[in-house]
């Protein structure tokens, strides 16, 4: 699925939808964002890309930014690239 922008995700979240969606994620970056384009979310992470911690960085920083719990959201493909397929799933 492709998303316009931040309210787009929540409102199909919140409507009970299992979601799937591509991120591109930029590591080390100086400050935590997300940005919507046509065939992906760009997600920029402060956390360098170094045993994980940035991947585990996006969750938390998804968590906060959709308001819901970490244990719903997975990284479905992608865990050592920077293209990665999300799922959330309530």
């Amino acid at each position: 699925m492709t998303f316009l922008n931040l309210k787009e995700l929540t409102d199909c979240i919140e409507n009970g939808s299992k979601v799937k969606f591509k991120v591109k994620v930029i590591p080390s970056s100086k400050v935590n964002l997300i940005e919507f384009c046509d065939e992906f979310v760009k997600i920029k992470i402060k956390e360098k890309a170094i045993e994980g911690k940035a991947n585990k960085a996006l969750v938390n920083f998804l968590s906060d930014e959709l308001k819901i719990s970490k244990s719903k959201i997975k990284i479905i493909n992608g865990e050592k690239s920077s293209i990665k397929t999300i799922g959330i799933n309530l």
